[in-house]
């Protein structure tokens, strides 16, 4: 593997990205601000730390970013959540990104058992 973008988890972790902003474009304006600019910069944050932790000279680094993608995850998984009980979002729409969320947080899960092994 010579970089980060060869990783399928990042790969992944980019589609996330394009269908959280896509899903988010369809929320009222006065959002803007609030709950559209935090579920896009954890979403933005996943990729953006296996990238980071990537370019780390050590595994344990390396590990740590990856755990941080992983509370990203969650916490955009949780503010999906949010957006659905407010009815900004469809249960039919979650249940597609929550697919590929899972996929990219069992990745995640995989990747730092493995370095910390």
């Amino acid at each position: 593997m010579t970089s980060y973008r060869d990783l399928i988890v990042w790969q992944k972790s980019m589609s996330l990205v394009a269908f959280v902003y896509k899903m988010t474009m369809q929320f009222p304006t006065d959002e803007k601000f609030g709950l559209i600019s935090q579920i896009r910069r954890s979403a933005i944050s996943i990729p953006s730390n296996i990238a980071e932790g990537y370019g780390r000279n050590y595994r344990k680094d390396y590990s740590r970013f990856l755990q941080i993608a992983r509370g990203s995850l969650f916490e955009n998984q949780t503010q999906l959540e949010i957006a659905v009980n407010l009815e900004y979002i469809k249960v039919e729409n979650l249940e597609e990104i929550k697919e590929l969320s899972i996929e990219v947080e069992k990745m995640l899960n995989s990747l730092i058992k493995k370095l910390e092994e």
